[in-house]
């Protein structure tokens, strides 16, 4: 080092100490500038840097200090301070544990200690560390720290004088580590904690997360498998200073962070040897802990419950008394004590040891009791299961033990996963108490599931005795006998002679051999059981049984035998008066073998055997016969019921139902129960009963029958079809099966099937009375049905037939009278909507048959609206007298009487629907009231017998929607309470606030219709007078047309948009003909649906005629107007209503426009006179629509001379419209129009000089009279006179496009024009003005084929063709449109190229298949074949 540098340095160094840092700096430049590799320049220019208040460079400096050389520690601590002064604490941190390494190094204890005090007082402050780092700076005090051999070189703090030095925090930490473990051991315990905590929170709620103690198990495994708390427990445990206090806690700690981390370990292979490892560290820990007694809980819990016992006298009972003594309070111990003094086993081991007796429980205590409260708080324990399993067992509550025994599986399976070995004793030990308790609960229902278990057992160990036992019991009652035999003798000699299995293995073993018919020698055993029971104390139920079966024996010995029988069963109840066996049995002896029988003792043995055990199924079922025989259904189902309690026919739940696998015993309960429940029209459960039933029995027709039975009065028609088909396969001559079938098929709508079924019924028993009113009722249902479809013909057909089956039924018996009766009504008042009867022979042979029967028994209600004595042979309207003869036979009916309430309410509403008809039909005004009157009281007195029928809440609101609204309202509102989800009566209401002005609840009314059943109608038609209403008419039209698409038709909603859509078309001046004509047919089907319904509507025959005019039906629509004339002249007579005769008038003067358009000139001219003389001469001014009417009468009569040639008539007529039609423009320009068209004909110069100034005057007067001009202009198009053209058009011509089109809907100048130009030999013209409508109006495909003909006459096809599109770009637009290009496409193609010949014949076919009456389409195929030939 030059003198320079060394000057400089010491020049910075003195600089620095006299705190004259910018001197210092330029000293340390100047080194540097000569010397950059000084480690010293760096050092001091980082010195003041930093001092000077420049962190950044001085930082900067430091590092390049530490480049030169790191090992010095003036630079380390330089940039501590730097960091220091910056507040970088991490930086900081890890510099100061650098500097302590490095002092460490140089084995300067001191130094270290400060830095490491300095570290762990950085580590402190919650704001600038965490806990970890905390935790990771203590631990460099601990042995293992490579500072620890530097720092225990200090020496131990003088505890006299504390302040001689600053490390003395130190100096305790190293000579004392205890503190810092104990620090160390609570920041973790409190991290581990928090993240568990925290990881746990986060996976909950992630998507298809795991179940939440499977998160726990992972979130553990994570936490402890990196854990350092079981480290720190050790090194607390083995430090020299621990005491026993902070021992014991630290042992408990430890304890169950190995307990945790064992528990989360999976079972896997990967983890197989670690999970050992770790269950041999915890069992040794807990052992530890109970040898020495330490008063851990979970350590003497776990050491118990992992206890692998295959009995309870296997369990240590020092252990348990030991865990009782130390654990007095806990329930474990509370249960123990409660079992020990219970089972008399002494509680203190000296007891035990000086074999004292053991004390008699006290009598007043109830240990069972106390062990099962105590067992709620025991939902973990192993021991605390097997306990109360095994009481359960002892105790005969199955039910019970085999809960708790599957819940012992449970903690079994979940403890051998938890410690990775198996339990192999005790979980056969649940497995036999479970299989024990499933033999004996409700045999034979568990014995599949219980033999399974056993066959487990046997297969580990043969010598099972519980098992074999079980075993031996479930082929008793598989009836088994000599197999059952040899498991009880092999358990005989197995178990010694004194205990209670060998007995009741002998006892079972003589049992079996007396079923197998052996009685003597099973008799033999069977005494000496009993006399080795008789020396015991107790045993009274063993006893009982014993002498029953001896006397069983007996029994089947024979006749001679039977006394001996008696006084064995007699023995039995001495023994255990509540062995019910023994009453079964003598109450057969008393009904079967005792001369005279006592049937008295008989029932009351049964009854007593039956209240004891309800498994008693051979007392249950004769009593139940007994029962039956004397009418007590009650009691019968109390006694089925009672006795499928017993057998386990039941689920526990809070409803008991029926066990889905369950094989019933005794199927006779199940069939009683279900014949029971058909009658209370309890379906549901009928139809479960009897399919419990067949489970037994699977050919029993009689269920079979049954069942389908319920089936379909449950409304399940397809599984009653099945169920009843079944019953007659198996009985193919029960015709009760093939009527329940053809019942099902009537209310499956299966109506033709039905009738077949119960013709062939009658065909073998013609008197059936039953079968008899089943075909008139189907006959009745399938004509309503044909009726709702169309098919009047036929449902008339089938309304004959159901009377004529009636009156067989009545000429057969007069028991079925009243409902004879109402399906004889039912038809005529369907027949008596016939307009039209098709087969009037049959009709009035009907009626000849039923009008005697109601007319000798004629009602007092009637006789002011119904004219008796009805006959036939003085009517001639045969639906008026089926409406009349009905309404007698509905009033007939009433004087039978009835059954009950229901039926006679029934019997009022029909009286009363009939005559709200014959109201609706009269035109007697009189009548009309009278029958409206008595409707409404018959309604009345249905629901006073019936006010919970909602049906005929409806009723009487139909019967008072206008006379009486308040009535109305309630009774529609109280239908709803009564069924809220009938569509049928929301929609009433809703046309109820309809008529009564209020849309808005009339809406919400119908919305509510719609949404209960969206197929109704009649809920869409409201909606659509609504919409009417509020003036949205385009909706209602929608609406309109979605109800008359729906499947069942509403005749009103066919003709309302009927109405509506021959409106909008008439006022749309947009719609050219042929489009219109188009637009006319859906109107044209519904009509015509309609007519067929009410063919005796005028005003729908009216408009159907209309409806035919506008698409070109012109002699039908003649023959419908005709019809209606006939109607309305027919009910004028009637009436002489005024109303009636202006239709009329209407109705003959469009039937002569019609005629007209025929060429019927002189039909024509005959119903334009019969109107005329219809209408007053001079109409006044109030009187406008004869106004109109006579205009177009003179008008019509007018034109109807002219084309007979009668040209003065005509002239005439048409001069009077004129003066008629003075102040109706519209008709006076058609009328003049007429008159020039006329004046033209008439030929002379003259005559057509005054049609033109006709026109002109008329033009003059209305300018908007599109026709007049159009009529001008074709004048000037003939005459070739170019200026009456322009004057013609000139005015239209220049008016503004959207006007002109609106004065123009047809756009008939457009084709006057184009013609003229053509007519004047003008093409180019002619093709400009073509071309000139097409851009104004570029979507109107009647200007596009003009102007494509236009172009296809010059010689241009391929341009035609541009002009017209592809056919399938016009297939997405109008029909009509489509089918008028197709022959025009067709011939431009034909004329582009030869080789489109084939596609064009296609074209030109479509169009001919679509238009085969249109001429041009058959010109186009012609041509079309021309060019291809």
């Amino acid at each position: 080092m030059s003198a320079f540098v060394k000057s400089k340095l010491k020049t910075a160094r003195e600089a620095i100490g006299r705190q004259d840092y910018e001197k210092a700096q330029e000293a340390a430049l100047g080194v540097l500038e000569y010397e950059p590799e000084n480690y010293h320049a760096h050092v001091f220019l980082g010195i003041a840097y930093m001092k000077l208040g420049d962190l950044g460079k001085s930082e900067q400096e430091y590092h390049k200090a530490l480049g030169i050389n790191s090992t010095q520690v003036l630079a380390w601590q330089g940039l501590s301070q730097v960091y220091e002064a910056a507040q970088k604490w991490p930086e900081y941190a890890k510099l100061l544990e650098k500097l302590a390494h490095l002092h460490a190094t140089s084995n300067d204890a001191p130094k270290c200690a400060e830095t490491v005090q300095k570290l762990i007082e950085l580590r402190r402050d919650e704001r600038k560390s965490s806990r970890l780092e905390l935790a990771e700076a203590l631990s460099l005090l601990l042995p293992e720290s490579p500072l620890y051999a530097t720092l225990s070189t200090l020496p131990p703090p003088d505890p006299t004088n504390p302040t001689s030095t600053n490390i003395a925090q130190i100096q305790a930490a190293v000579h004392n580590s205890l503190p810092i473990l104990e620090e160390l051991v609570s920041i973790y315990e409190q991290e581990e904690n928090s993240v568990a905590q925290n990881e746990i929170a986060k996976r909950r709620t992630r998507l298809g997360a795991p179940p939440l103690d499977q998160i726990h198990r992972d979130v553990t495994l994570e936490v402890l498998s990196s854990s350092q708390l079981p480290r720190l427990y050790d090194e607390v445990l083995n430090h020299p200073n621990t005491s026993d206090e902070l021992r014991r806690a630290t042992e408990a700690k430890l304890l169950r962070t190995k307990q945790r981390h064992l528990f989360a370990l999976p079972t896997t292979a990967q983890y197989q040897e670690s999970k050992a490892q770790l269950a041999a560290e915890v069992e040794k820990l807990i052992g530890g802990m109970v040898l020495l007694k330490i008063p851990d809980e979970l350590a003497w819990s776990l050491y118990i419950e992992s206890k692998d016992a295959a009995t309870l006298e296997d369990y240590d009972f020092g252990i348990l008394r030991q865990y009782m003594e130390i654990f007095y309070a806990s329930p474990l111990a509370k249960l123990l004590r409660a079992y020990f003094t219970y089972m008399a086993i002494p509680l203190g081991e000296e007891d035990e040891e000086e074999d004292q007796a053991v004390p008699e429980p006290d009598p007043d205590v109830d240990y069972v009791e106390i062990m099962i409260e105590t067992f709620t708080d025991l939902g973990d324990s192993i021991l605390a299961h097997r306990i109360i399993a095994e009481l359960y067992e002892q105790d005969a509550d199955y039910e019970n033990a085999i809960k708790v025994s599957e819940s012992g599986l449970e903690l079994v399976r979940r403890s051998e996963e938890n410690w990775g070995r198996p339990l192999k004793q005790v979980k056969k030990a649940f497995n036999v108490g479970l299989a024990t308790s499933l033999v004996h609960l409700f045999p034979p229902k568990n014995h599949i599931r219980a033999l399974r278990i056993i066959d487990e057992v046997l297969g580990e160990d043969p010598d099972n005795v519980p098992a074999l036992m079980g075993r031996g019991f479930i082929l008793q009652f598989a009836k088994r006998w000599e197999e059952a035999a040899e498991y009880f003798g092999k358990v005989v000699g197995l178990e010694p002679e004194d205990t209670n299995q060998a007995s009741r293995a002998k006892e079972e073993r003589a049992w079996c051999i007396a079923m197998c018919g052996r009685h003597y020698e099973a008799a033999d055993q069977l005494r000496e059981v009993i006399d080795a029971l008789e020396q015991l104390e107790g045993h009274e139920e063993d006893k009982a049984r014993c002498w029953w079966k001896l006397g069983r024996c007996y029994w089947e010995m024979g006749d001679a035998h039977r006394e001996e029988a008696y006084k064995h069963f007699v023995t039995s109840l001495k023994r255990s008066p509540t062995f019910a066996p023994a009453f079964t049995s003598l109450g057969i002896y008393y009904s079967e073998y005792v001369s005279p029988p006592d049937p008295n003792r008989a029932s009351k043995c049964f009854q007593k055997a039956f209240e004891l055990d309800p498994r008693e199924a051979d007392a249950a079922r004769r009593l139940a016969e007994g029962f039956a025989e004397e009418g007590e259904w009650d009691l019968v189902e109390v006694v089925a019921r009672r006795t499928i309690v017993g057998e386990g026919g039941l689920e526990e739940g809070p409803e008991a139902r029926a066990s889905r696998r369950y094989l019933p015993i005794n199927a006779w309960a199940w069939k009683a129960v279900g014949a029971v429940e058909l009658t209370r029209r309890n379906y549901v459960a009928a139809i479960e009963a009897f399919q419990i039933a067949l489970r037994t029995d699977v050919d029993d027709h009689m269920s079979w029958l049954r069942l389908g039975e319920a089936y379909s009065k449950a409304g399940r028609y397809a599984a009653a079809s099945k169920a009843l088909e079944h019953a007659r396969e198996l009985k193919p001559d029960d015709w009760i099966a093939s009527y329940f079938i053809g019942e099902v098929q009537r209310q499956m709508g299966q109506y033709e099937e039905a009738i077949k079924a119960f013709e062939s019924i009658l065909s073998s028993r013609p008197q059936e009375l039953g079968v008899l009113h089943s075909l008139g009722q189907t006959y009745l249902d399938l004509g309503s049905f044909e009726l709702s479809t169309g098919f009047l013909g036929r449902a008339e057909t089938s309304f004959l037939s159901a009377v004529r089956v009636s009156l067989d039924l009545l000429d057969a018996s007069s028991g079925f009278r009243r409902v004879a009766w109402k399906t004889i009504a039912d038809a005529l008042f369907h027949l008596s909507g016939f307009a039209d009867i098709s087969d009037d022979g049959l009709v009035r042979e009907t009626l000849a048959r039923v009008i005697p029967l109601v007319t000798d028994h004629p009602g007092t209600g009637l006789a002011d609206i119904v004219l008796y004595p009805l006959s036939v042979d003085d009517s001639g309207d045969l639906s008026r007298l089926a409406l009349d003869t009905a309404l007698a036979a509905y009033d007939y009916r009433l004087t039978l009487g009835a059954i009950d309430d229901a039926a006679k309410a029934s019997a009022y509403y029909d009286l009363g629907s009939a005559l709200s008809t014959f109201a609706r039909r009269t035109l007697d005004g009189t009548k009309r009231e009278r029958a409206q009157q008595h409707a409404i009281a018959q309604f009345k007195e249905a629901l006073r017998l019936e006010p919970a029928n909602d049906a005929y809440w409806v009723a009487l609101g139909n019967a008072t929607f206008l006379s009486q609204p308040g009535v109305c309202q309630h009774s529609y509102i109280r239908a709803i309470e009564l069924v809220g989800k009938n569509a049928g009566t929301w929609t009433n209401l809703g046309l109820f606030y309809l008529h009564h002005e209020d849309a808005e609840l009339a809406n919400e009314a119908f919305y509510k219709a719609q949404t209960l059943d969206p197929d109704y109608a009649l809920a869409w038609v409201g909606q659509g007078l609504v919409a009417t209403a509020n003036g949205h008419d385009r909706e209602a039209r929608a609406l309109f047309e979605h109800a008359t698409t729906l499947t069942a038709t509403v005749p009103e909603a066919d003709l309302e948009y009927a109405t509506r859509l021959f409106n909008t078309i008439n006022k749309s001046t947009s719609t050219s003909r042929s489009a219109s004509q188009e637009a006319f047919l859906p109107g044209f089907f519904v009509l015509d649906r309609f007519c067929k319904q009410r063919p005796q509507d005028a005003a729908a025959l009216h408009l159907f005629g209309l409806v035919c005019e506008r698409i070109g039906h012109l002699q039908l629509g003649i023959d419908l107007i005709g019809r209606a004339i006939t109607v309305l002249e027919a009910a004028y007579e009637e009436s002489e209503d005024p109303v009636i005769e202006r239709q009329f008038t209407i109705a003959h003067t469009n039937v002569a426009r019609l005629r007209l358009s025929t060429g019927d000139f002189a039909g024509a001219l005959e119903s334009y006179q019969v109107a005329t003389g219809l209408l007053p001469e001079q109409p006044g001014e109030e009187d406008a629509e004869a106004k109109v009417l006579l205009a177009q009468c003179q008008f019509g009569s007018g034109l109807a001379h002219f084309k007979l040639g009668e040209l003065v008539e005509a002239l005439a007529l048409f001069e009077a419209a004129l003066v008629s039609a003075a102040d109706k423009p519209a008709i006076r320009g058609h009328v003049i129009v007429l008159l020039a068209q006329t004046l033209w004909a008439i030929g002379t110069d003259e005559a057509k000089e005054s049609a033109k100034t006709q026109l002109l005057q008329s033009i003059e007067y209305d300018p908007e009279n599109l026709m007049a001009i159009n009529t001008l202009a074709g004048m000037g198009i003939l005459t070739d006179d170019d200026g009456l053209v322009d004057a013609a058009l000139s005015e239209l011509l220049s008016l503004p496009l959207d006007q002109r089109h609106e004065r123009d809907p047809e756009r008939d100048v457009t084709y006057l024009l184009v013609q003229h130009h053509l007519g004047q030999g003008e093409a180019q013209q002619a093709r400009s003005v073509a071309q000139k409508a097409v851009y104004a109006e570029p979507a109107r495909t009647d200007a596009r084929r003009s102007l494509a003909a236009l172009t296809l006459r010059s010689g241009a096809p391929a341009a035609a063709l541009a002009i017209l599109g592809s056919p399938e770009s016009r297939a997405q637009g109008d029909f009509a449109a489509l089918r008028a290009a197709l022959a025009l496409h067709a011939v431009a193609l034909c004329v582009k190229a030869r080789e489109s010949a084939p596609e064009a014949l296609r074209l030109a076919q479509k169009a001919v298949v679509l238009s085969p009456w249109d001429k041009q389409a058959w010109e186009a195929v012609a041509y079309v074949r021309s060019r291809a030939a």
